[in-house]
């Protein structure tokens, strides 16, 4: 979708004009035209609660207007915000419109080039369709360009969030892909294509006998019961003018099915399962915004993609495999793969001597069950970068809630005959535990884990992925490009 700044409302050439009012709103005040502003006044005395919404249209003049309650100035929080423009991208898709003119009050408490940000991506996320696979399209919706009446806001806000839209959408549709389309193979193909797109984006794919070379014992243990092939995919953001400056590493969880491997996991939902690669399409995802922004920062992906399945030849529970690290693991629950791919990729990040890392994975239910579908959850061993990440996620309204890493947690993953245990017996501290393996292999370097497994998607009848958190991810990238600047 397009989206511009209008400077005025006087001559408004779109399909409907969209006004947010207060509860104490004079209508005299509003920069439309004074017809305008008599039938706006008529139409007021109908918005009787906040959210409250009227919509109008004049057959004669090609005229429609559409108004919402947006309550009292002092609860105009962006949430609200956010809340009222949901309502108002599905009354207009609705009404089949082609192009709307959009006219919200401004919040207080934020400038206007971060509202523009954040109302372009809301609209976006919330018009989003994935259509690919249909054979009957009569479904998507008319809209096709959107302008935004905000004074104070700049081009440059409104191309900076068409940018993180277009990697958000990018993330959504190829983790809504089935399993059967976007494998191991296919994830490598999207890097190679990035790698072809963008002079700043370099691409390394190692198969399976380079994994084995790697001593990637971890790794390989998940992708044994599968005829896919796994695939390590390394690839690389050179930012303009940083020279040989220590990257920032993202590590994405990339199992493209996850049946649970010989610990079956429960046929109920299982087809959402090829959502488990959602942490590896986020990091393509952020990549591909790096290299648009052309954000002055090195940035290193890599992803760990391989299937988990059972068969014959599946990991057994009760295996014991040796990692890249060379510790060694006992796997008492197959179910429990992804800490063991992002184990060794962790370990492989040690060579770049990173600026600090972060992984991103659909981890655990039990993280689902902590914080629920609204906050990512997730677990640093360090305090700045931990501040960071919040810092990043309030700003990007993808809000995160950092969860304790307590050494007293790691006694749970003692095994009687390997290293450590992939999996404590008992359900209890799931997600922690989940952390405290992975940080048995990230001591080297400042190291944050966030684990989307329950807002990476939106699960049932009507599941998508949401392609969270890449706008968090992009905006912890703005905020130490900002940092390297000054």
């Amino acid at each position: 979708m397009n989206h511009g700044l209008c400077p005025s409302l006087e001559q408004i050439k779109s399909d409907c004009l969209v006004i947010g009012l207060f509860d104490d709103t004079h209508i005299t005040e509003l920069p439309i035209k004074p017809a305008m502003q008599a039938l706006t006044a008529h139409l007021k005395t109908r918005l009787i609660e906040p959210g409250d919404t009227i919509y109008h249209s004049d057959d004669q003049h090609a005229h429609e207007l559409l108004l919402i309650h947006c309550g009292e100035k002092q609860a105009f929080t962006p949430s609200v915000l956010k809340d009222h423009l949901y309502k108002v991208a599905a009354l207009i898709t609705t009404q089949r419109l082609h192009s709307a003119t959009l006219f919200f009050p401004q919040l207080s408490t934020h400038t206007p080039d971060w509202q523009i940000e954040q109302m372009i991506l809301h609209f976006e996320a919330k018009t989003y369709q994935f259509l690919d696979l249909k054979t009957q399209k009569n479904h998507p919706h008319a809209l096709k360009s959107l302008e935004w009446f905000l004074p104070g806001a700049t081009e440059a806000a409104v191309q900076t969030a068409q940018t993180i839209a277009a990697s958000i959408r990018y993330t959504r549709n190829l983790a809504n892909l089935p399993a059967n389309i976007c494998t191991p193979t296919y994830m490598a193909k999207q890097a190679q294509i990035l790698d072809a797109e963008w002079d700043s984006i370099t691409t390394k794919i190692m198969n399976k006998d380079a994994i084995e070379k790697l001593n990637m014992g971890a790794f390989l243990a998940v992708a044994k019961g599968s005829t896919e092939p796994p695939q390590f995919i390394q690839i690389k953001y050179q930012g303009p003018g940083v020279g040989a400056e220590p990257p920032i590493v993202l590590i994405g969880k990339g199992i493209t099915f996850d049946s649970g491997g010989i610990s079956l996991k429960p046929a109920e939902f299982m087809e959402e399962m090829k959502f488990d690669m959602a942490g590896a399409a986020s990091v393509l995802g952020t990549l591909q915004a790096c290299a648009t922004l052309k954000l002055p920062i090195n940035v290193i992906g890599l992803l760990a993609c391989a299937e988990n399945m059972p068969s014959g030849g599946a990991t057994k529970p009760g295996d014991v495999v040796t990692s890249m690290a060379g510790l060694t693991v006992e796997i008492t629950n197959t179910d429990a793969e992804g800490r063991l791919v992002l184990a060794d990729a962790l370990h492989y990040a040690k060579q770049f001597n990173p600026k600090f890392v972060v992984d991103i994975a659909t981890l655990t239910g039990a993280m689902v069950i902590a914080l629920g579908y609204i906050t990512t959850g997730f677990m640093s061993n360090d305090q700045e970068l931990s501040e960071k990440m919040a810092a990043a996620g309030e700003h990007s309204q993808e809000k995160v809630w950092r969860m304790p890493l307590d050494p007293a947690y790691q006694d749970m993953l003692n095994s009687p005959i390997a290293d450590m245990l992939n999996a404590p017996v008992g359900r209890v501290a799931g997600a922690i535990t989940a952390a405290c393996f992975l940080s048995r292999f990230a001591e080297s370097f400042r190291w944050a884990h966030l684990d989307i497994a329950g807002t990476g998607w939106v699960s049932g009848k009507d599941r998508c992925a949401t392609g969270r958190p890449v706008a968090l991810l992009v905006q912890l990238l703005r905020d130490l490009a900002a940092e390297n600047a000054n």
